[in-house]
């Protein structure tokens, strides 16, 4: 009971000045703590390999997480943006189709794809990130694992995306 008060006290200490954590914080939140930039790439780098490797994604995404020391807090993210994306692949694929200009969407480099899915999905369903936020990491997570073309190609779709949807939030107000 004791070394659970003192965890949670350096929980609440570690969210408060948002420092970096001791191993005994870590020790306590049964993980390592990264910044979301951090679990958002982790997310994106799974979502990649689910793309490529078809099979067994269960077994894939247990071994992903298994091999990354990720507390759960940051699990609870890529497993809510891996799971949420693959409920919502067609829909979040359509919308990719009809906002990409010049381009068919098998023609997209797989990269860029995991990155698009990641980000629709965060600016869809993840209401505690500002669209602005998601589509700014999706830019450098493109240009980082894909280049610096992949950045402003990524940046052009996403931001089409989201001047379809305020516009449609609009017209839904104005009924």
């Amino acid at each position: 009971m004791l070394a659970e008060s003192r965890c949670t006290d350096k929980l609440e200490k570690w969210e408060f000045e948002n420092s970096v954590p001791g191993s005994y914080l870590t020790e306590c939140l049964g993980g390592k703590i990264m910044s979301r930039r951090t679990a958002r790439e982790l997310a994106f780098k799974l979502l990649f390999q689910l793309e490529i490797q078809k099979e067994d994604r269960e077994v894939q995404i247990q071994s992903f997480l298994e091999d990354n020391d990720i507390a759960e807090k940051d699990r609870g993210y890529i497993l809510d943006i891996v799971e949420g994306t693959a409920k919502r692949i067609d829909e979040i694929d359509k919308d990719i189709s009809k906002y990409l200009k010049g381009w068919k969407i098998k023609r997209i480099s797989k990269v860029d794809l995991s990155v698009l899915r990641l980000a629709m999905y965060e600016i869809m369903e993840r209401n505690d990130i500002p669209e602005n936020v998601s589509i700014n990491e999706a830019i450098e997570i493109a240009k980082k694992y894909s280049g610096e073309e992949s950045g402003a190609f990524v940046n052009g779709v996403l931001g089409r995306f989201v001047k379809a949807r305020l516009v449609s939030d609009k017209a839904n107000e104005t009924e």
